[in-house]
Parts: C-alpha cells; structure tokens; sequence
C-alpha cells in the first residue's frame, strides 16, 4: 500500500513537473518513430514504381507477343495484300493502330481496332508519325532482323508498345508497324497510385497519433523517476517511483528505491551519530568538570580521596581522546590516506600488547580475557600499527557487549599456510540482519552487556583496514557466542 501510494505521489509529481509532449526526449522518440514511417512509405514507393509498375508493363507486353505470335508468322510467309482479314486481325489483337509502309516509305495500308482508315487528315497525322519511325535504328535494320520490339516513351513513361515485321505486299517487300496502346495499364497504374498516395496519408496520420502515444508512455517512467530524485535532491528521503517494470527503467526505479532507502538509513545515522557522540562526550565533560571541582574544593586535602578522583579524570579524558581518535581516523579512512607500512611481524605480540591495553578496561567489570595459540611466534606481513587498531576495535567491542563475570577468548588458528584470529564473547546472538549491517558506520548491535561506550565506528575501521590487506574478515554468531575474525597469511 506503502509503494502504490509512493508511486502515485511519482506520478502526480511528474505530471506537475513536465509535460511529456513538450519534453524533448519525447519529441526526439517522435521524430526517430516517425522517420522510421517516412522510410517504410519511401520503401514501398520504391517498390511501387520499380519493381510493381515495371513487372505490370512487362507482363502486359508479354501477353500481346504470346497473343500476336501466330498471326506474325502466318503474316511472313504470306503475301499480306491478299489476306485483308489477317490485317484486321492483327489490327485487332494490338487494339491499336497498325500501318503497313512499303520498301520506299509509302504508307500501303492503315487500321485501328481492326478497322481500316481512310481519312485524309488521319494519313497526314501518320504520315508523321511515320517519317519518326523510318529514322529509329530499329527501323532501318530490320531487314537483316526480320523484326523488332520497341518501347515508345513519353517523358521516361512507357505509352505504347511499337512492333515492326518485314512481310511481303503485292510480291515487294514492306514493313507492318503494329502500336500496341499502354491506356489501360496507365489507368489501372493510376488508381494504384491515389490508392498509395491515400494509404500514405493514412498511414502517416495514425503513426504520429501511435508515436506520440508511445512517446509519452516511455516518458512517463521517466518523469517518474526524475521527480523521485528531484524529490530526494529537496530532502524528502521517503521518495520513491515504486515501479514494477521488467526492463532497464525498473532496474533504475529500483535503484532509485535503494538509493532513498540508503539515505534514509544515512540520515537515521547521522542523527544517531549526532546523538551519541554528544552523549558520550557530554558524559565525560560533565565528570571531568565536577571531579575537577570536587578535587578544587572538597578533596584536594585528602590524598586517597584526591587520587581516584584525579584517576577518574585521566580516566574519562582518555576515552574523551580515544573518541576522537577513532573519528579522526575514520575520517582520514573516508578521504581516502589511508596508507599500509606492511612488514614482517609477529602477530602474537601484537595481540598480546592489545589484550594486556584492552585488560586495564575489562578488570572494571570483572571480565576475563584469555588468548588461546600454540605458537608463541607467528610471523605474517602487516602494518603493525593497523592490526593493533583492528585488534583495540574487536576487543572493545567484545567488552561492550560481554556480561559483567564472563570470559572472552582470542584464538588463533593455524591452517596450512593461513592464520585466524578470532574474538569470541558470550552474549545474546546477533541476527543475520544486523550480521550485513555491523560493519557500516555509527551501527550497533541492539544486545549488548549493559554498556555503550564507544562511537559506533569501530567494526568499520575494523573492516576498512582488513580490507586494505586484502583479509577475510566475518562474524558468526549461534548459540550464545558471538566470534569476530580475520585471516591473513603465514610467513615461514
């Protein structure tokens, strides 16, 4: 309920911040959709005017040859002049004109549509045309070749289709010129043309509406988002686009989702921080401040009395240090000069050096550490002085949150070539939600013995100096204990 009312917020917001048509995202999905519209249109134009019409005009030639090819051949081995029904046959099947012109360009015989022509005004507008085809290269060769086919052309636009055969007329040789008319083919050419020209604009017109559609359906997962990070950028950290998609966009939304998430955790802590810090350096100001005081005024007199109030105050003006002292460091980790000084060590020593520190702290709560090895020599390369630190962290943590009476044990266990170091504690078990979470800054483990000193810092430089070794490092925690550890390896 919490995610749909989130993204509902989203959504509202988007609609608030832009609209998607006036977005130029969705104007350039637009245009890219649209030019996709425009190349198909040309493509099938192409194929229209190319391939169709072209294969339209072939085939149609084809037929009027296939009809035409028996009355040609009766047409050559035949005297034509004593065969006037073959002429109107001829004239007949082209459904055109056909002239008969003899050896020395007199026009013999004219016909169209299978009816002789004897107009005078009709010879004129022959004759013309006639002196036209007496030039063409196909005309003068036929002799040789018997016939021809030409195509005749009007602006690069086939009109009709031209053929010439030599046949004999009155015992002398002549030329029969059949015009085979392309009107029907251009009509139905035509129509397919407005056909096309009228899908076009349809088309065109419902691929801008589905477009823009489209364009705004992908823009609003967007708008979305950008309000969400928007909403974040102002500080409210609860933002969240909340959608479900299955795409790149969802994986941003989701992104988006553990970024708020994160930065509301961040936000928790830094108020945490804030709060702890303040109380655990208000703590020791105050004592320091009135055992001062008490020293000042009422003690100073009294030696035994004056020395453990004095030691109180060393006490709690060396935590105070330590405090800062993590925080510092921490923070020199963060701006990344965090620098190894590796060398050959013996970590036994380094070890024992920081349970011996660590002792003077748990003695106040009558808490015992024991160290467990069965060698006394270890060597192993580290910075001396960062293992030290991951060391005073663990053990501080074991003391924070072991009871008052208990025992906590460093091990360290020798593995072929590895070395572990462990440091268990007796407690309550750490869930493995807070097991993930431990390691980050400012967190603390809700069970603890009683105790809250320390910044909350510790395990993060614990684990950002083991990770600049290049150690496993873990925690495991089950059945009342609870062991921190690292490895690193041995030296021979």
């Amino acid at each position: 309920m919490k995610t749909d009312n989130r993204n509902q917020d989203g959504i509202k917001a988007a609609k608030e911040t832009r609209n998607p048509f006036r977005s130029k995202i969705a104007v350039r999905l637009w245009l890219i959709m649209m030019l996709m519209v425009m190349l198909a249109i040309a493509f099938m134009w192409v194929v229209q005017i190319y391939l169709f019409e072209q294969n339209y005009v072939n085939a149609a030639v084809t037929e009027v040859k296939d009809r035409l090819e028996p009355m040609v051949q009766e047409a050559r081995t035949g005297d034509l002049a004593e065969n006037g029904e073959l002429m109107s046959s001829l004239s007949k099947g082209t459904n055109g004109k056909m002239i008969v012109i003899s050896e020395n360009g007199e026009i013999l015989e004219m016909y169209s549509a299978g009816h002789q022509l004897i107009n005078d005004s009709t010879e004129e507008v022959t004759a013309v045309m006639t002196d036209y085809i007496k030039q063409t290269d196909e005309y003068q060769n036929i002799s040789q070749t018997g016939s021809y086919n030409r195509m005749v052309r009007y602006e690069s636009q086939p009109i009709a289709l031209e053929i010439g055969i030599a046949v004999t007329y009155n015992q002398k040789p002549a030329v029969i010129i059949l015009y085979y008319t392309l009107d029907q083919l251009h009509t139905v050419l035509s129509i397919n043309r407005g056909q096309l020209i009228r899908l076009s604009i349809i088309l065109t017109f419902c691929a801008g509406i589905i477009a823009a559609v489209l364009s705004r359906y992908f823009l609003k997962p967007i708008c979305i988002i950008k309000a969400s990070v928007d909403q974040l950028a102002q500080g409210d950290l609860t933002a969240s686009p909340g959608l479900t998609q299955k795409d790149e966009l969802g994986q941003l939304s989701d992104s988006v989702d553990a970024l708020s998430q994160a930065l509301q955790r961040v936000d928790v802590l830094r108020k945490e921080v804030i709060a702890n810090v303040s109380h655990e350096l208000r703590a020791p100001l105050a004592l320091i401040r009135g055992y001062a005081e008490l020293v000042r005024d009422i003690s100073w007199p009294e030696a035994v009395k004056r020395t453990d109030d004095l030691n109180l105050i060393i006490r709690e003006a060396t935590r105070m240090s330590e405090m800062v002292r993590d925080i510092l460091d921490y923070s020199q980790i963060q701006a990344g000069y965090l620098q190894l000084k590796i060398g050959r060590y013996n970590l036994v020593e380094i070890i024992e050096s920081e349970i011996d520190v660590c002792r003077q702290i748990s003695v106040d709560y009558n808490i015992l550490i024991c160290l467990e090895s069965s060698d006394l020599m270890i060597d192993a390369n580290v910075d001396a002085m960062k293992i030290s630190q991951v060391m005073r962290n663990l053990l501080n943590n074991a003391v924070n949150h072991t009871a008052d009476h208990e025992t906590i044990t460093v091990r360290i266990d020798q593995c072929d070539q590895k070395i572990r170091v462990s440091v268990i504690n007796p407690g309550e078990s750490i869930s493995p939600e807070d097991c993930e979470l431990i390691w980050e800054r400012y967190q603390r483990s809700q069970h603890h013995g009683g105790r809250h000193s320390g910044t909350g810092i510790g395990l993060s430089i614990v684990a950002t100096n083991l990770k600049a070794h290049g150690m496993a490092y873990g925690v495991n925690s089950e059945a009342g204990q609870t062991s921190f550890w690292f490895e690193c390896d041995r030296l021979n």
